[in-house]
This record gives structure tokens, sequence and C-alpha cells, in this order.
């Protein structure tokens, strides 16, 4: 063996095992999309109290995370914004892992006023994400997309696109979650839970800052918990 290639097997093997201490040593953020009891797959029939549909896109921010232990201590992420996107979710690292227990979990969903006005930025706040209004500045907190033949709307199309940052529509909530001392963060998103406060043939787009926007905003505030 040549002494480049023997020294390229040892960084390698430095930086790998770095990077799995580094994932072992992390407390990640995870959340489990579901349906009732099953598993949330694009494009499947679901049924609702209402309704008959299919989810096409699921995509929103989290922000401003905290993490409260059962010591009294509160970790509070720093530069706290993150793009949930169901297709190609993964679960993120947050903070280091401590020898403790988790006794609440807060965070926003959506962006705040301050972010909001701050220009071009970039990562997950980068307007080439598809989550900014060009024609009104301010982050689009969340999306739902998909159809159902209860929307008489052009290919039984249902569109939910919810912001605003400035008073009284203000789209950002705030999620507080007690745990019963976890020591990781495992959220379970119920789309079920909203869709049976919707009824599709009457309220099926919205995509402006307006008084639905902010009721469906506060809908979402009840679709995330721990099991």
């Amino acid at each position: 063996m040549n002494k480049t290639l023997f020294y390229f097997i040892l960084s390698f093997l430095f930086f790998f095992n770095a990077f799995a201490q580094k994932e072992k040593d992390s407390l990640f953020f995870d959340i489990q999309f579901k349906w009732k009891s099953e598993h949330l797959e694009l494009n499947k029939n679901y049924v609702s109290d209402k309704d008959t549909l299919q989810i096409n896109v699921v995509k929103f921010y989290i922000s401003g995370v905290e993490i409260n232990y059962n010591d009294g201590t509160i970790f509070r992420e720093k530069d706290s914004y993150h793009l949930i996107n169901f297709e190609h979710f993964k679960s993120f690292p947050i903070a280091k892992k401590e020898n403790k227990e988790i006794s609440k979990i807060s965070f926003n969903i959506g962006i705040d006023s301050t972010a909001s006005v701050s220009g071009a930025l970039s990562g997950d706040l980068d307007l080439q994400n598809g989550m900014y209004w060009a024609w009104q500045s301010g982050y689009i907190n969340m999306k739902i997309e998909g159809k159902s033949n209860s929307c008489k709307t052009r290919k039984n199309a249902f569109q939910f696109h919810i912001g605003g940052y400035l008073r009284p529509n203000y789209a950002l909530r705030k999620i507080n979650i007690h745990c019963d001392n976890q020591n990781q963060i495992d959220l379970v998103m119920d789309l079920s839970k909203l869709f049976e406060k919707i009824n599709l043939s009457e309220l099926n787009t919205i995509m402006i800052p307006c008084e639905k926007a902010m009721h469906f905003a506060d809908l979402t505030t009840k679709i995330f918990f721990v099991e």
C-alpha cells in the first residue's frame, strides 16, 4: 500500500469516526407524519369525517426551538429555522445530548416578523425554496396541497398557503408539548386532526394572509403531539 492511499484511508476513518461520535452525542428532532394510526403517504386516498382526499405537498417551517429539561434548565437553539418537507424529511440534530430528561418541547410553526423582513437569506430561509411570497413580503409558514372530489376547483385541487407577519394577520403559532420525561424528540404530526375540522367543499383555497388563514393556523396547533 502506497503512502498516499494509506493517509487517505487514515483520514477517512478519522472523519468517519468523528462524524459517528457527533451523531451519537446529538439530540435529534424527529417527526412521524401520520393519518390517524397510519404512516402518511403522498397521493394516497384518505377518508376524513367530511371528505375523501389525497395529500400531495406538506411543507412548513419550524423555528424557535426550545427544550425544557426536568432539572429546570432550558436550551434555546440559536438561529432556529428549519424547513420541513415531508417528501424528503430526515431527522436533524438540534442540540448536544444531555444526561437528563426532557419535560417540555416548544417551537413555532412559521417564521417570525424579524426574519420575514431581513431580506435575502440563505439555507432553509433561501427564497428559492418556494416558501416566500414575491408579491407580498413574508414567508409562507405552511403549505398543504392535494385534491378531493369535494373541491369544485380545477383538477379538484385544494391549496392552503398559510402566512402573514403583520397583525391582525400574524400567522406564526407557538406549540408547547409536555413530555413524560423523554430523552429524545419524537413528534407526531397527524393530518387527520386538521382535515376533521375542514369541509373542503366550503374551504379549499387560502393563498393570502386573511382571517381564514388565521383560523387555519390555529388548527395546526392541535395536530402535533408525542406518543
